[in-house]
């Protein structure tokens, strides 16, 4: 594993907050090769010593954790500071000789910067020769903003580079419950016979944010909730719950399968799309005994935006494993609580034999947790210690909770895993351009509906559980949403 790291957007937010200490905590972990450069590159005149402690006061700041001074040192002596235009030929040129010029190393080049500016850096990529077989290029979204502007993106880095060096990042994907979700599906015989429509009622998936826009309001307005947490996180989710086994826990098979799903979705109709979507614009209230403001008053806004801040869906997998399961999808900005859970409700047992009065909510449950803690629980009914006659019975939790069952393992961020895996040339765990495809379809339909039907967003007081009628659209099934 002999690679180089070239971070285009090198002294931005993202690089700051998550790639320079996720590769730090690599190197904690001895799993960086000892030749390995990590070269920063961006237009601002930092030199090599600025540089350096910028990252190392951006990691006390962000991260918990304090810093071990001689895996520190070790660290700091990889890291690159080069003042840079990407788009510069001239530019590259000065920096692949300087630090990217034996062709034999691996190179990983991940774009921290805008799509926007994505054909024009790899053009110039491969104009100076960086773009060989051993270059693997890491993008982030947004991926565009509906299928046309996703496959006009995809287009300039297909044209450069072949599939199996894209690695289209989902940090979702690198969270070790959501990687467990896996293991726990496909390496136990417990959950897999149960996991169709015979035996589960429903599955909810719901990613939930205390935060708001913070500061990015022009960004936020172009995306949205549907743009910005369903079509990528929270369709992945649905994936890893709804997907058949694969053949192998390797990239293609994953792959493949997660594709089948996507394809799977039924579309929505102008009438789907009036009945099981709902969409909200948060107002001003309270969060955590803080007053904020509404989305219309953040800085920068616009008045006469229409952009959601909440979407809840329900969603149809229409093959035989799935058929007549509802997925409920809810995301939104200033929620009452932070979390991402997904939520496996199986169905009520055939025959009540201890009596009538058993809430149907109390059906046994599988609750995967996400953040902020991860964990999983099995909801169970127990009987309640007693003499009581006939039996009461109570919902009790089976936990596993990977803090307590691992107490000398740290649980690492996603993005330490997704980068190990990018240097590992291992793609299971990121986005295929098909999955993408087939994810961008679906939310284009529902946002063409969405136009059609002039379905606008509904307000809802920052603090609360969302629109009344996200409430309302699982509840006419006889169901409610699990609020963690």
């Amino acid at each position: 594993m002999i690679c180089d790291f070239l971070i285009i957007g090198g002294d931005g937010d993202l690089a700051f907050r998550k790639l320079y200490p996720s590769l730090y905590q690599l190197e904690v972990a001895g799993c960086l090769p000892d030749c390995l450069k990590i070269v920063g590159i961006s237009r601002s005149e930092d030199d090599q010593q600025t540089f350096r402690a910028r990252v190392r006061e951006k990691f006390e700041s962000y991260q918990d954790e304090s810093l071990d001074e001689e895996t520190w040192k070790k660290f700091d002596a990889r890291l690159h500071y080069a003042r840079v235009d990407a788009t510069s030929e001239s530019g590259l040129l000065k920096l692949r000789e300087q630090y990217f010029s034996d062709p034999e190393r691996d190179l990983i080049v991940y774009l921290a910067t805008p799509p926007t500016i994505f054909a024009p850096v790899c053009q110039s990529l491969w104009a100076v020769g960086l773009v060989r077989p051993a270059t693997r290029i890491v993008v982030e979204k947004p991926l565009g903003e509906d299928l046309e502007s996703f496959r006009e993106i995809n287009t300039s880095l297909s044209a450069l580079f072949a599939e199996e060096q894209v690695y289209r990042i989902d940090h979702y994907l690198g969270k070790e419950t959501v990687q467990n979700l896996l293991a726990m599906r496909f390496a136990n015989a417990l959950f897999e016979p149960l996991w169709n429509n015979n035996y589960i009622d429903h599955v909810q998936i719901t990613v939930a944010e205390t935060v708001g826009i913070e500061g990015r309001w022009q960004f936020y307005d172009e995306a949205g909730a549907m743009r910005d947490m369903v079509q990528n996180h929270l369709l992945q989710l649905l994936c890893l719950v709804a997907m058949e086994p694969p053949a192998r826990i390797e990239a293609e098979s994953v792959h493949d399968e997660k594709l089948k799903v996507l394809r799977a979705l039924r579309p929505m109709t102008h009438v789907d799309v009036r009945e099981n979507s709902v969409r909200g614009q948060y107002q001003r209230g309270a969060v955590n005994g803080h007053a904020v403001p509404g989305y219309l008053e953040e800085e920068g806004a616009r008045q006469d935006s229409i952009t959601e801040t909440f979407v809840a869906l329900k969603a149809e997998v229409s093959n035989w494993r799935w058929s007549g399961v509802p997925f409920y999808l809810r995301t939104g900005k200033r929620l009452v609580k932070r979390y991402s859970e997904i939520v496996i409700q199986f169905k009520e047992v055939p025959h009540a034999i201890f009596g009538d009065e058993i809430e149907r909510e109390d059906a046994n449950r599988l609750v995967i947790r996400l953040q902020p803690e991860e964990g999983i629980r099995l909801m169970v009914r127990n009987k309640v210690p007693g003499l009581d006659d006939p039996m009461e019975l109570e919902q009790v939790s089976l936990d596993l909770s990977l803090s307590e069952s691992f107490p000398d393992r740290r649980s690492p961020d996603a993005y330490e895993r997704l980068l190990l895996d990018v240097m590992r040339a291992n793609s299971t765990h990121f986005m295929r351009s098909d999955e993408l495809e087939a994810a961008w379809a679906w939310v284009d339909g529902i946002i063409a509906g969405w136009k059609q039907v002039s379905k606008r967003p509904l307000g809802y007081t920052a603090g609360s559980w969302g629109p009344s009628d996200s409430i309302a659209l699982i509840a006419r099934d006889g169901r409610n949403w699990d609020e963690g």
